[in-house]
């Protein structure tokens, strides 16, 4: 999906977004468990959406001090989430990308680089360009959170990730865009140490 596509599409989807944390609740929870986002400092977010994430981080796992950026491509999710962070103004922000993978943010200024379901609605290109991105806005040692749809691993997921991937074959804004791709494609060892992966079924 080309970015002006997807701006399109979640302006219209608007807080229609949170209804999909149904199934993407358990994989934010994984994320969360087992990426020390209880130590964190700085946080930055590609692809904000609505700020559930972000106001789940700051009111429940971030320490007191910790601050938040987060961006997004549609106008109405940035809305949204500004709106959903107020209650921590000193210490979120949340701002509209161009649909450039370019963020206008220093270099080495965050501990943690998030992305959920996001670089499955996104090129090959866009997702290099993107992690090349991440890891310039990193410190050393610094995380890389990533949730996405992923392929099926018992019969009945795999069905479904082969209905879904035939409607996103078909006309890819019957899903908003997305479909299963496999993470570890675009993240070479030599680049990422790997801290913790698993794959959930909803």
């Amino acid at each position: 999906m080309r970015p002006e596509e997807a701006k399109h599409f979640y302006d219209h989807l608007g807080s229609g977004q949170d209804w999909q944390r149904l199934y993407e609740n358990p994989a934010i929870s994984e994320l969360i468990a087992h990426l020390a986002f209880d130590s964190a400092h700085s946080v930055f977010e590609f692809g904000c959406g609505t700020g559930t994430f972000a106001a789940r981080l700051l009111q429940r796992d971030l320490p007191a001090d910790a601050r938040y950026v987060g961006l997004d491509i549609s106008s109405t999710m940035v809305s949204l989430a500004q709106q959903r962070l107020k209650p921590w103004p000193g210490r979120a922000r949340v701002y509209q990308t161009d649909g450039s993978p370019r963020i206008p943010e220093p270099d080495h200024s965050f501990d943690h680089f998030v992305s959920t379901y996001v670089f499955d609605l996104l090129a090959p290109d866009f997702i290099e360009q993107l992690l090349s991105e991440g890891r310039r806005l990193l410190v050393p040692g610094g995380r890389l959170c990533l949730a996405s749809l992923a392929f099926g691993t018992s019969r009945f997921s795999r069905a479904v990730c082969w209905g879904w991937q035939s409607l996103w074959q078909l006309s890819p804004s019957i899903v908003g865009g997305c479909h299963p791709i496999e993470l570890l494609e675009y993240l070479p060892f030599k680049d990422w140490n790997p801290v913790h992966r698993v794959t959930l079924t909803s």
